[in-house]
């Protein structure tokens, strides 16, 4: 079955107009899916909404926006107004620039589309920009109003067509200060470094996802067989956090080179020996 647009609208560079039309390039619509059980009688429990002082279910038609300006106050949005509000350009991609290809940090990066040409006649103007920024190594940053919500966009050529990604703002992608501020300054050299600069290039290789197995979802699958089948599954061992003092030992043991036995009190005496023997 062919797949449906989730969006369909126009890239606009200049006076250059190419209408696309977007569809969904990653979805979870194949992981297992689970629903909220009544414990007690085993039957499906259902979500509702209910008025939070007088406990009445409300009814999706009576379900609106609202803005809470303080001390349980709104300002009530109607979808109609909502929709009245969203810019003509929610069918535009009116690209602002070109930029390189990498210059995006990848925590910016939000969900990829394929984005295609929606009409026979917009194939060449799609392919003459498609090979002029695959010519240049450039990207297109746009905006356009997505799923009711303005959002930046990275446009890129990607195989024969092009992959569209939606982006963070600024002000979503926090800052990475408070998450490494508790980092100290630890001077790694000599052997430690070389060994784990060893086993990085022992385990050199290429990003290919097919060899990516999402062992929580067959984890899960299992559980599931085992349930209908009466049979346990016994817990997985945890793994044991490396100690700052095994850190070097574990190195060489990652590195293929073993751990050198401690020698024992009666090896130490023969040892002795030998040298005065020799001496």
């Amino acid at each position: 079955m062919a797949p449906r647009a989730i969006w369909k609208g126009s890239i606009k560079v200049a006076e250059l107009v190419c209408p696309v039309a977007m569809y969904t390039a990653a979805s979870q619509s194949e992981r297992i899916a689970f629903h909220t059980i009544n414990r007690a009688t085993g039957h499906r429990v259902h979500r509702q909404y209910v008025d939070e002082r007088t406990d009445k279910p409300v009814e999706a038609a009576d379900q609106v926006k609202g803005y809470e300006t303080g001390n349980g106050q709104y300002v009530v949005l109607d979808p109609k107004e909502v929709a009245a509000a969203i810019p003509e350009s929610d069918k535009t991609l009116n690209v602002e620039a070109f930029i390189g290809c990498s210059d995006v940090d990848e925590l910016y990066f939000d969900r990829p589309y394929f984005l295609a040409p929606s009409d026979p006649v917009a194939r060449e103007a799609y392919v003459l920009l498609r090979e002029g920024m695959r010519e240049k190594g450039a990207a297109a940053i746009a905006h356009a109003v997505l799923f009711r919500r303005l959002r930046p966009v990275l446009i890129r050529p990607h195989d024969s067509g092009m992959i569209a990604t939606t982006l963070n703002f600024d002000y979503e992608v926090r800052s990475a200060e408070a998450a490494f501020k508790d980092i100290p300054e630890i001077k790694i050299e000599g052997e430690m470094l070389e060994l784990a600069k060893h086993i990085i290039d022992t385990k050199a290789g290429r990003f290919d996802p097919k060899t990516f197995d999402d062992r929580y979802e067959t984890a899960l699958a299992e559980l599931v067989r085992a349930k209908l089948e009466g049979r346990k599954i016994a817990p997985k061992p945890k793994p044991v956090e490396t100690k700052s003092s095994s850190l070097l030992d574990a190195l060489r043991q990652s590195a293929g080179q073993g751990v050198a036995p401690k020698p024992t009190s009666k090896a130490r005496k023969a040892a002795s020996t030998a040298r005065r023997k020799a001496g």
